[in-house]
């Protein structure tokens, strides 16, 4: 039986018995996956538990909702997003740079899971208020709050235009990334993300930078 197991995206063969702990992130890494497949929104939790060689009730002792399970994922997909995202910046020369390596890492992190933002997208456009809606706002405010601090850097060092809209640039910043993840959609091509990525950055960072 293929049992999927809470790495960084990987399967692997894995004995039937897992640990609570290692069960639930068996069932995220399952929703991420089934995401890259199928319309997120059409994922069931027969799919999940039949994904994972289980039966629902043995899914639900881990999980007592649907909601629960997008809820965990959602976790999932902040925590790591948001912890690549301040490594990247905390290791680059400058805020230009960082700025750079967060964009750069965002694309990579969408190409390795290309199911997150098919998830994201699709929960923002859900109506009313549900605990995973409310869980990508709070993940998109936070993204925001990190690309507002590196700019505010990059101006004061003279390094992004002194005159600088930091909360439209962030805006746009994120915004950029999810028109590459549609155009990749829509071409049916998830690698192209990473093949255009460098030079729509490019085209972004002269929009924002000091000019002489």
């Amino acid at each position: 039986m293929v049992t999927y197991f809470y790495g960084v995206g990987t399967v692997s063969e894995r004995p039937q018995y897992l640990s609570a702990e290692e069960r639930r992130a068996a069932t995220v890494q399952a929703v991420v996956d089934l995401a890259a497949e199928q319309n997120p929104a059409e994922i069931t939790t027969t799919a999940i538990a039949d994904r994972m060689g289980l039966t629902q009730g043995a899914l639900f002792r881990h999980f007592p909702t649907k909601d629960a399970i997008l809820g965990a994922t959602m976790t999932w997909v902040g925590e790591r997003l948001l912890v690549r995202l301040d490594k990247a910046a905390e290791g680059a020369a400058s805020p230009a740079a960082a700025l750079e390596a967060m964009f750069m890492t965002h694309i990579d992190f969408v190409a390795r899971h290309p199911g997150v933002p098919r998830m994201l997208l699709g929960e923002l456009q859900r109506s009313g208020e549900t605990l995973a809606k409310r869980m990508v706002q709070t993940l998109l405010r936070q993204y925001e709050q990190r690309l507002r601090r590196v700019m505010e850097a990059g101006k004061t060092r003279g390094e992004l235009d002194a005159d600088l809209d930091v909360n439209a640039a962030a805006v746009l910043f994120i915004g950029t990334i999810q028109g590459l993840v549609v155009q990749s959609l829509l071409a049916g091509k998830v690698g192209r993300i990473s093949r255009d990525a460098p030079a729509v950055f490019a085209i972004y960072l002269r929009g924002i930078t000091q000019q002489p």
